[in-house]
C-alpha cells in the first residue's frame, strides 16, 4: 500500500473522470430521473443533486437523494477499480453550494475478488418490474445482501408472509390508488415513461414495464407506469417473489439518505452477480405519514427507505443512461 501525490490524484481524476462517472451513473434512480451532478477538481470529485430532475412527489428530495447516494456508491466501487481506496466525505463544508459527498483518491490497493464480481455486475444490473423465475434464492443469498447493507450502515428486513406483509400490501396499494388518481402524479408519471421507439436516455422505456398493473396476492403492487396507454411490453403476473424486504436506516435525514443509497445499490450488485434483481417500491414511502405508519406496523428498527421484492431472472434489459459528458457541472 503507498499513498498517492496531489500531482499524480489530480492527473488521474481528470484523465478518467469521464469513466468514473459513466460507472457511477449506472445507479437506479426513481424514474430513471438519473437525478446527479458532477464536478471535477484537481484533487476531487464532488457530488451534487441535479433538482433540476427532482420530482414534485419528492418534495423534500429523499427520492431524490436515495439516487445521488447510490452513485456514490458506483463512483467508489469505479475508484477501486482503478486500484485505490475512496477517501469519502459525506456533506463536507463548502464555501459555495454544499455537494453531497466529495470523493479524493486513497492509498493505492489492489481491487479485491469480491470487489471485482460486484464490479463486473454493474453492466447488467437492472431495476425489474416483470415476473420472476419460479424457486428461491442462492443460498445463502439474503444473508450476505444483509451483510452488505450493514456494511453501509443500514439494515435489510426481511417481511415474512403472514398478516404483516398482507397489511403491507393493502398499504400501498391504497396509496397507489390515491396517487394514480392525482392529476399531478399521474402526468409526472407520464412524462417520465417512454414509448417503444423513443431514443431518450433517461425515463423508464416500455420494454421495461408491463401494459397492465396486475395485482396478485403475496406482492407487492407496482408503479402504474402504463396507466391505461398500453405502452408496456413487459408480460405481467408471475409467481410470488421469494424474499420482500425493507431497507432501513435508524434515522430520517439526508444523511440517511445518501447512506440507504449506498446500501441500496451494494446490495443490488450483489444480488445482479448470481441474477438476482429486486423490483422497487417507493410509492407509499413518498408520503412521510405513510411511512411512519409503516415503520409502526411492520416494527422496523429504523425509518424505511425502500421496499424491496428479490427474485432469480435469467434476463437482463437495463436501462440507457445519459453520457457521462451530460453529467459534469461547472
Amino acid at each position: 500500500m503507498t499513498d498517492i501525490s496531489r500531482h499524480d490524484a489530480a492527473g488521474i481524476l481528470t484523465g478518467q473522470a469521464s469513466y468514473l462517472i459513466g460507472v457511477a451513473a449506472r445507479a437506479p434512480s426513481l424514474h430513471n430521473t438519473q437525478p446527479w451532478l458532477f464536478k471535477v477538481g484537481r484533487a476531487s470529485i464532488e457530488l451534487y443533486a441535479d433538482t433540476r430532475r427532482q420530482l414534485t412527489a419528492d418534495p423534500d428530495g429523499r427520492e431524490m437523494v436515495i439516487s445521488c447516494g447510490a452513485a456514490l456508491y458506483g463512483l467508489r466501487l469505479a475508484v477501486r477499480s482503478l486500484g485505490f481506496q475512496p477517501d469519502v466525505q459525506i456533506l463536507p463544508e463548502s464555501a459555495g453550494r454544499r455537494p453531497l459527498a466529495r470523493v479524493r483518491l486513497g492509498r493505492a490497493e489492489p481491487m479485491t475478488a469480491d470487489e471485482r464480481t460486484m464490479f463486473m455486475a454493474v453492466p447488467h444490473r437492472y431495476t425489474h418490474r416483470g415476473a420472476f423465475e419460479c424457486g428461491p434464492l442462492p443460498a445463502g443469498l439474503l444473508t450476505r445482501l444483509q451483510g452488505d447493507v450493514l456494511a453501509e450502515g443500514a439494515t435489510l428486513t426481511k417481511i415474512d408472509p403472514g398478516a404483516a406483509r398482507q397489511e403491507l400490501i393493502a398499504t400501498i396499494a391504497a396509496s397507489a390508488r390515491r396517487q394514480d388518481r392525482d392529476p399531478q402524479s399521474r402526468a409526472e408519471t407520464e412524462m417520465w415513461s417512454r414509448e417503444a421507439a423513443s431514443r431518450a436516455r433517461d425515463g423508464v422505456p416500455a420494454r421495461a414495464f408491463p401494459a397492465a398493473s396486475r395485482r396478485k396476492s403475496g406482492r407487492l403492487p407496482q408503479r402504474d407506469f402504463d396507466l391505461g396507454r398500453g405502452l408496456g411490453l413487459l408480460p405481467a403476473g408471475g409467481p410470488v417473489p421469494p424474499v420482500t424486504a425493507a431497507l432501513v436506516t435508524r434515522g430520517d435525514a439526508q444523511e440517511d439518505w445518501l447512506r440507504a443509497g449506498q446500501a441500496l445499490h451494494r446490495l443490488l450488485l450483489r444480488a445482479a452477480s448470481q441474477w438476482v434483481f429486486a423490483s422497487l417500491n417507493t410509492q407509499p414511502l413518498e408520503d412521510i405519514t405513510i411511512r411512519a405508519l409503516i415503520r409502526d406496523r411492520l416494527a422496523l428498527p429504523g425509518s424505511p427507505q425502500m421496499l424491496l421484492a428479490l427474485g432469480v431472472s435469467r434476463t437482463a434489459h437495463p436501462t440507457a443512461r445519459r453520457p457521462a459528458a451530460d453529467l459534469i457541472g461547472p
